[in-house]
């Protein structure tokens, strides 16, 4: 048998345990490129026919195909049988004659290569640097060359609580929303509710707080020695743990008058670390306050 869908998903896993799977890789760019310009030198292609076109115009063909040899030579085939023909016989084919035969205006765009990652990148700062304007440009420049919109709206989940954290949470409530937009509706529709929501991302206010908490933390997990967890707020499901003192001293926040319980969370080592640090006077209203009240009785 054959899919196009992966074998893990789409095959009983029963039956995929005695089968051998043989995985056929789309075709790269370049190997349609040299697929192309064999069709043009080959006499069984239109070798016999001197054919006149910028090698740029090939590199266009292979990346429209996105990987399927047919594709490219149908789309050779149509832009040379519709080639300016001139008074020797030999053939010209134009930029503009290829977006014709495409059926969509050619953007230089690989969506695995170099272009895929400059063009997400300048979306991503033009919305952390306020620029509307510019993120919009960046967007329409993805899509329009045939982006996926679910790997775009990916991207705007990350940039809400990465430049944008606590300062706005609806940020990161509105790029999920985004997200299954773009599932229910698909292009061309999600273009305007991504659209949307990179204009409110870009015009939020900013905060790197939530980024550079976890960066730190993630630091101090990856060189520091992994301390125990302190007893105080260990779990005792068992009678054993209970005899050995785990979960001893807890203080249920609830019944506080504060909510906050006077505890020492962070292992010993790290008793005074600080991961969290707003960036923005007041980051959703009146929570800096009881995160300096926390860190007070934690101490």
């Amino acid at each position: 048998g054959a899919t196009t869908e992966n074998p893990s998903f789409e095959i009983n896993a029963a039956l995929l345990s005695r089968c051998r799977v043989f995985v056929l890789k789309e075709l790269g760019t370049e190997d349609l490129q040299e697929l192309l310009t064999r069709v043009l030198k080959d006499r069984r292609g239109f070798g016999g026919t001197t054919v006149h076109m910028e090698a740029e115009l090939l590199s266009v063909m292979a990346a429209f195909a996105n990987g399927d040899a047919r594709m490219a030579l149908n789309t050779l085939e149509t832009a040379v049988l519709n080639g300016e023909i001139s008074p020797d016989g030999s053939i010209t084919v134009t930029r503009q004659l290829l977006e014709q035969c495409m059926g969509k205006k050619t953007l230089l765009y690989d969506r695995k290569g170099e272009e895929h990652y400059n063009l997400i990148s300048a979306l991503h700062k033009s919305m952390r640097n306020s620029d509307p304007d510019a993120a919009v440009y960046w967007l329409a420049r993805m899509l329009e060359a045939g982006e996926d919109p679910l790997f775009i709206a990916r991207r705007l989940i990350r940039f809400a609580s990465e430049d944008i954290g606590l300062a706005d949470s609806r940020a990161l409530q509105l790029a999920v929303a985004a997200y299954q937009a773009c599932h229910f509706n698909g292009m061309p529709e999600c273009n305007l509710n991504l659209a949307q929501t990179v204009i409110y991302l870009s015009l939020a206010p900013r905060s790197n707080a939530v980024y550079r908490a976890y960066e730190t933390a993630k630091e101090d997990a990856l060189t520091q020695l992994s301390e125990p967890v302190p007893l105080v707020i260990r779990n005792a499901p068992t009678q054993l743990m209970e005899e050995l003192h785990y979960g001893e001293g807890y203080i249920y926040a609830h019944d506080t008058e504060e909510k906050i319980a006077r505890m020492t969370c962070l292992p010993a080592s790290l008793k005074d670390r600080r991961y969290y640090l707003p960036t923005q006077e007041g980051e959703e209203g009146g929570w800096k306050e009881r995160l300096e009240r926390s860190r007070e009785l934690s101490r």
